[in-house]
């Protein structure tokens, strides 16, 4: 016998009007929001190990010296503030040839150069005492191809030298100052199979790890949000079939087929947005550069676990809140129970709580354990929230004073899963902002380099010998310097307490770069360095983890408003019923709209404050983690981010006004 579930679930589906077509639009809406955005964040992390992946060869993997045919070394010079990486590549006499470097055709013979795409176009417009003179000179510079760079932006450069070349020499492997790790080494090599992934690239995935954990639980808020949209007028339409008649099992059957239809419609809506998206997403800066597309393809099957998640969410989430259809059908059909919380969503939450604080203070936390703690508190607090909101709701229904704090009170206590659903979404990205306010500045050990170039030699002697060439050399580029000398006992500047010389450059950034091209002859195999390279280290964690943090805050509140404008207007057509009473027993439609904006108030203020002080504190002990500082003057960014946040909220509220005035416009005839 043909089973009459489907065919009823399509026919009340087309019966539910308008109001019943413009929830799911809704629910769809915020299925493609969340699935576009996890689409987004793990094609960034996808992408950023395809990028670490395509930089390793540049760091030479060491064999015995009876194999070796070659020898690479890997140095960074600094132009405008900006890397550029050189390969320097030597063939050694009498051994068999070496394999082509990725993106290379050949293996580059003595003096020929080879240059990325972005490094020849910047050439161009620099002049050559600025950058080009710091290569060898050459009639025709070669293209490096896509297989060897990780960003189309990337200033990348690989010059063949001959083996007795100073920049592949001992001295190359850096090494003699602490700057030099990850920006420098030198070995013996018999191809291009290096797994060691260079500073520049290195940490680039883990920062991005950090933003896709952050975004998931307001992604999987917004999902559920969606499956619970029109979730009172599904519960009235379902308890009546149950009274009917209708079996358990077929109501849940129902609710999960008109969810998952919605949640995969809305979902795959989100994956084609990603698809003709990917153009301009490779746009988007990071690290060191723009993307290639292909590097933020996910591939088919990642997108349909995307798709098939998001509308697993917002089918569970539908399913999830028909218990009571279920088991008490009448009771729902006449508004009889009230959503109240159990003291167990306190008890789990203090109970994580305690965990966090006594793993967090038993001892130094590596990155990836202080991640770990993140999620679990930013889960945790998706299961406490709801019973704060209901005992905000109590107390706040015990004090008030007027008509639409009372309203707004008696909705928080009888709803506070749904309440919590409207202000989710910004209070997790509250602790986003209390997170990254803190955490994407710091400093960098008091250390100040402005305006210095160092040379490092090999003895005190030689830097007396250096200093006289570096005079006259900076004389002869027109850049007006001090050059001194630095010895073992002196360590207040780039030296680091190695002999060498130091040049301190009057002027800006146009003629330190002048100064390091002028003085690259002096340095006896690695380039000379300025405070770039000095602070490399540092600053990349500190640029990656503030890059991160503007994309995580831009689209947690972009999801958290989204959220909260979808849950907003769905709360309107559920409460049309409730609405049209209220203006028929004589309530002014502004006392309605004020006790919806302090519906959401209350539990914005309280709950937001909590989320962000912890947001502070979790970004404080991962700071400690990773040896970094806190700026104080990420307190006026947490500012903007909470009124941002605020106005966000409000503009969430306004947008369903509309809506709230045409259903009550009759209430005569909509109150029943």
């Amino acid at each position: 016998m043909r089973s009459p579930v489907l065919p009823l679930t399509w026919h009340l589906a087309r019966s539910a009007g308008r109001r019943g077509l413009q929830s799911r639009l809704l629910a769809a809406g915020a299925a493609a929001v969340g699935a576009f955005v996890m689409l987004v964040m793990i094609a960034a992390s996808v992408g950023a190990g395809i990028r670490a992946d395509h930089t390793t060869w540049r760091t030479p993997a060491a064999v015995p010296a009876k194999q070796a045919t070659a020898v690479q070394a890997l140095a960074t010079t600094y132009v405008r503030h900006q890397p550029v990486t050189v390969v320097s590549l030597a063939r050694l006499p009498g051994r068999p040839a070496t394999p082509a470097p990725p993106g290379l055709g050949v293996f580059p013979r003595k003096g020929e150069v080879y240059v990325s795409p972005a490094l020849a176009e910047l050439m161009g417009r620099l002049p050559a005492s600025r950058l080009a003179d710091r290569l060898p000179k050459v009639t025709s510079y070669g293209t490096i191809g896509a297989a060897g760079l990780a960003s189309p932006d990337e200033l990348v450069a690989v010059v063949g030298r001959a083996p007795s070349d100073p920049a592949v020499s001992e001295a190359a492997g850096g090494g003699t100052t602490w700057f030099d790790e990850g920006q420098s080494a030198r070995a013996e090599i018999s191809g291009f199979s290096g797994t060691r992934k260079p500073l520049l690239t290195g940490s680039d995935r883990d920062a991005v790890l950090l933003g896709l954990v952050l975004l998931a639980m307001p992604v999987v808020v917004l999902s559920s949000a969606a499956g619970r949209l029109g979730a009172a007028r599904r519960e009235q339409r379902l308890a009546a079939l149950r009274l009917a008649g209708a079996t358990p099992r077929q109501i849940l059957t129902m609710t999960a087929v008109e969810a998952a239809v919605v949640g995969a419609a809305g979902a795959l809506a989100g994956a084609l947005a990603y698809v003709a998206l990917l153009p301009v997403l490779a746009e988007v800066p990071y690290g060191v550069g723009g993307w290639y597309t292909d590097q933020l393809w996910l591939g088919l099957p990642w997108c349909a676990a995307v798709v098939a998640g998001v509308t697993v969410l917002l089918t569970v989430s539908a399913v999830s809140m028909l218990r009571q259809v279920a088991t008490a059908p009448l009771a729902v059909a006449q508004e009889a129970n009230p959503r109240r919380t159990r003291w167990i969503r306190f008890a789990l939450f203090a109970a994580a709580l305690l965990y966090i604080w006594q793993t967090a203070n038993s001892g130094k936390l590596s990155p990836r354990q202080a991640l770990v703690l993140l999620g679990l508190f930013y889960g945790t607090f998706w299961l406490f929230g709801p019973w704060v909101v209901d005992r905000l709701g109590r107390i706040a229904g015990r004090f008030a004073r007027r008509p639409a704090t009372l309203l707004a009170a008696r909705r928080l206590s009888d709803d506070p899963r749904g309440a919590w659903r409207t202000v989710s979404g910004l209070v997790l990205a509250g602790f986003v902002a209390g997170f990254f306010s803190v955490s994407q500045l710091g400093s960098l050990d008091g250390r100040d380099y402005r305006n210095q170039v160092a040379v490092v030699t090999p003895s005190t002697a030689d830097a007396r010998h250096a200093a006289a060439e570096a005079r006259t050399l900076l004389d002869r580029a027109g850049v007006t310097a001090t050059v001194t000398t630095g010895g073992a006992d002196d360590y207040g500047n780039l030296l680091g307490g190695n002999p060498g010389v130091i040049a301190h450059v009057l002027g800006g950034t146009e003629r330190v770069d002048t100064a390091v091209t002028a003085l690259t002859s002096v340095a006896a195999g690695t380039p000379p360095y300025t405070e770039d390279y000095a602070t490399a280290s540092d600053r990349t964690a500190i640029d990656r983890l503030s890059e991160v943090s503007t994309a995580t805050l831009a689209l947690s509140f972009a999801v958290a408003t989204a959220s909260a404008g979808l849950t907003a207007a769905a709360n309107v057509l559920d409460r049309r019923r409730v609405y049209g009473l209220l203006r028929l027993a004589g309530t002014p439609l502004r006392v309605l709209n004020r006790a919806r904006v302090r519906e959401t108030v209350l539990p914005l203020v309280v709950l937001a404050g909590g989320t962000t002080a912890m947001g502070v504190y979790g970004s404080y002990k991962l700071n400690q983690a990773a040896d970094l500082t806190i700026n104080a003057t990420g307190a006026l960014q947490l500012a903007a981010c909470v009124v941002i946040g605020a106005l966000a909220m409000f503009a969430a509220i306004a947008g369903s006004r509309p809506l709230l005035k045409k259903v009550t416009a009759d209430p005569a005839q909509t109150a029943d």
